[in-house]
């Protein structure tokens, strides 16, 4: 499987139009931009896994139309994989001029104040055309505040216009690493076989957003709630298939085995309290003080919540098949969507909004409208809502990309999982490198 590599990806830069850039030509020494929208045109800071919720009053509603008002584009369509190549391609070269400079880490930054560092941040903003090159100088001024929000937007940082600490970081990130990113990200779809439709659903981890596409254009956007760093959420492709309505949950066993056995060790009432009762291998109730909770091993039981408000799968499950036995859901919990940190599930996807995202997936089906679909939760009796058209839907892992607008977005590796990936691919390669100069393969290859 080929990969994009610098050195490859240098030789191929004569080949590459420039492109279009936020303020004209940077100079013979700087590299071709990719063009950085205004912060009007990309997804703004609520995009981000460490973005803010716009006022402490905000809703899911409110949430989620803030992010699609500021951006339609999607994370991921059938042009992904090649927009990545190109700003591969880009950031290569940016690494053959040099790259950009690294700003002191105890470097001061203040709106109307003149610093010492302030043309040397203009300079690392001009190099990735969130600055226009004719601001190349000066104290720490509106224009700068905004390029530095733009910056911040393309890193999934809350767009305050000020050089926090995580921005800071994230402007000395070097541009190698950078490109790992991008080569990463493109070897990871080249292992994707997602079957794009008219809708579709994705999930990008590292970005926890959810993003619910029509005719090639973003429609809804939604905060999630990912798997922990110790718990990841997996890569996959599926289908959505039917929304449950006041669902149960049934407690994985390797959660039932972990934290519920620590829970009634602790706590014999714990079962009770939240609303859940054992079963055995036909759904018969079995008595909880019948069960060795020691945690040596995994109970011989099943565990199911009931429906109800301290459900932790909320009001609404959205179902998709899959190997992993994960799916997307509403929560208990409504409060964790507003952190900046919302990488706190056991693998599953919790969706802000989760029932504007249900009438999305049923607008095929006119009787469950929004307002359908409030009353029939209201009535606390579990519904199971099949679609009459199933919906694909992809969970993917892009730490890297550029959307239709030449905007490149970047985010945390947060599982760590970009140098795994970039390690294993090249012993694979040099594997069959190998395998191809043995002297007993050229001589079946006569």
């Amino acid at each position: 499987m080929q990969r994009v590599t610098l050195v490859a990806l240098a030789t191929m830069l004569s080949a590459l139009p420039a492109f279009a850039q936020t303020a004209g030509a940077p100079g013979p020494a700087a590299a071709p931009q990719p063009h950085h929208a205004t912060p009007a045109a990309t997804p703004a800071a609520t995009q981000a896994n460490q973005a803010k919720p716009a006022a402490p009053a905000s809703t899911p509603e409110s949430r989620s139309a803030a992010a699609l008002a500021l951006s339609h584009e999607p994370t991921y369509d059938q042009g992904t994989a090649q927009r990545i190549r190109e700003a591969a391609l880009s950031y290569s070269d940016l690494a053959v001029r040099g790259g950009w400079p690294t700003i002191p880490a105890d470097a001061k930054f203040a709106l109307g104040v003149e610093g010492a560092n302030d043309d040397l941040l203009r300079k690392r903003l001009i190099i990735t055309g969130d600055l226009a090159t004719d601001k190349a100088t000066g104290p720490y001024d509106e224009a700068l505040a905004e390029a530095v929000k733009r910056f911040q937007v393309r890193h999934g940082l809350a767009a305050t216009g000020t050089v926090t600490p995580r921005t800071l970081a994230a402007l000395n990130v070097p541009v190698q690493k950078r490109i790992k990113q991008l080569e990463a990200s493109l070897e990871r779809l080249a292992q994707t076989d997602f079957q794009f439709g008219q809708r579709y659903v994705v999930v990008n981890i590292p970005a926890t957003f959810a993003e619910a596409v029509e005719d090639d254009k973003v429609v809804r956007r939604y905060r999630v709630i990912v798997g922990k760093t110790e718990k990841p959420s997996p890569t996959l492709t599926a289908e959505i298939t039917s929304v449950n309505l006041n669902p149960t949950w049934t407690v994985p066993s390797s959660i039932t085995k972990t934290e519920i056995s620590a829970h009634m060790r602790k706590d014999p009432t714990y079962l009770s309290r939240m609303h859940m009762e054992v079963l055995d291998a036909h759904d018969n109730p079995v008595d909880p003080n019948s069960v060795d909770w020691s945690g040596n091993h995994t109970p011989n039981v099943t565990v199911r919540q009931q429906n109800g408000t301290w459900n932790a799968l909320g009001a609404v499950k959205i179902d998709m098949p899959n190997s992993y036995s994960v799916y997307m859901h509403d929560t208990n919990q409504h409060s964790l969507f507003s952190d900046d940190y919302r990488f706190d599930s056991h693998g599953c996807s919790r969706v802000d909004n989760v029932r504007d995202l249900a009438a999305w997936l049923l607008k095929d089906q006119p009787q469950w409208t929004r307002t359908s679909i409030d009353a029939a939760i209201a009535t606390g009796q579990r519904q199971d809502v099949r679609m009459l058209k199933k919906v694909p839907v992809a969970w993917i892992y892009l730490t890297a990309w550029m959307t239709k607008d030449q905007t490149v977005q970047f985010r945390n590796d947060i599982y760590d999982q970009d140098q795994q990936l970039l390690e294993a691919t090249a012993e694979e390669a040099a594997f069959f490198n190998k395998a191809v100069e043995h002297p007993l393969t050229a001589h079946l290859a006569q």
